[in-house]
């Protein structure tokens, strides 16, 4: 019996291989990146660290801003837009957000340990690259967002009349981010198994708790 020809794959389409493959290129770089700095790291260390050759990455990204931006499109945007959803779900009372921004940000640095270090890296630090490329698209999902929902409960007295709205998300990311991009630091000097993720929450919550109050 003959054997039928095989069907030939639709140009362009890649396979599940190359999917994969670009999947794990991505990885690599994203945490070379967090590690190292972006302009620090360049294609060849990439693909030294995958075992590919730098012409692989310029296939699939077409040079390293390609890969930059497929890093804010595919690793950071999804993370925001999800945390914007979760705000969403919230409601309107100012503690419930609050909880619900550092319980998002604790598991999403908890699975990602390269969002703390690349937001000191890169949003924070003059010249960071990501600066720029992430600022003005995060700033209406999740920033903007928590300024306008504390305003409106300050408005109806659920909030501290003393705090300035813009300033309290300040402080919270300020509270959430940085424990995060210090933690080999403190968890260092503070030897204590009991101070995980679940007891920093808590302790931040308690924190912010005190002063919102109306």
């Amino acid at each position: 019996m003959s054997k039928q020809p095989k069907t030939p794959r639709a140009p362009g389409r890649p396979t599940a291989d190359a999917t994969v493959l670009r999947e794990q290129l991505l990885d690599i770089a994203t945490n070379l990146f967090a590690h190292q700095g972006i302009h620090a790291t360049s294609l060849r260390a990439i693909a030294e660290r995958a075992g590919v050759t730098p012409a692989l990455l310029n296939y699939y990204f077409g040079g390293k801003d390609g890969l930059v931006d497929a890093m804010v499109e595919e690793r950071f945007l999804p993370l925001v837009t999800t945390a914007a959803q979760g705000l969403q779900q919230a409601g309107d009372d100012p503690l419930a957000l609050v909880e619900a921004f550092l319980r998002d940000m604790s598991r999403n640095v908890a699975t990602h340990p390269w969002i703390s270090q690349l937001w000191v890296r890169e949003i924070l630090c003059d010249g960071g690259v990501l600066r720029e490329r992430l600022m003005d698209r995060i700033a209406p999902m999740v920033p903007l967002l928590l300024a306008q929902k504390f305003a409106a409960a300050q408005a109806r007295g659920a909030l501290n009349p003393d705090l300035d709205p813009r300033l309290l998300v300040v402080s919270l990311i300020g509270l959430t981010l940085l424990p995060y991009a210090a933690a080999p630091i403190w968890r260092g000097v503070f030897a204590n198994p009991q101070i995980g993720d679940d007891a920093l929450i808590a302790h931040t919550l308690a924190l912010l708790k005190g002063a919102m109050e109306p």
